[in-house]
């Protein structure tokens, strides 16, 4: 998967929005103003998703072209190599990205979304 469907695919994902909160080059993809991606646009091999821990661990184990994310809380969130990985498991990780940001909302919120 190259950046731009990445990008596209995050967008796709119901309310998802695009911003830069921490510089120019660190693309945040966000619900509900919850971070559920970011990617660095000077280096766009390394795609980070939250995970949950157990889940995490288990991806880390399995392929080596999932890592802890640099900079971020390595317990809840991975680094992939979206150039080497396929593109349905990339797929399915930005989704149970998403998915673990939505957990986490009030359940107010959550109604919107089915959850």
């Amino acid at each position: 998967m190259n950046i731009e469907d990445a990008r596209i695919y995050c967008l796709g994902k119901k309310n998802a929005t695009e911003d830069f909160p921490f510089d120019e080059t660190t693309l945040a993809f966000r619900v509900e103003n919850r971070i559920f991606a970011i990617v660095d646009l000077e280096n766009v091999k390394w795609f980070c998703v939250k995970c949950d821990a157990d889940y995490a661990i288990e991806l880390r184990d399995r392929y080596p072209q999932i890592v802890p994310a640099w900079h971020m809380n390595k317990r809840y969130w991975n680094q992939l190599d979206i150039a080497a990985l396929d593109d349905a498991l990339f797929c399915s990780l930005v989704d149970h990205s998403y998915d673990e940001v939505l957990k986490k909302l009030p359940k107010k919120v959550r109604v919107k979304y089915g959850r």
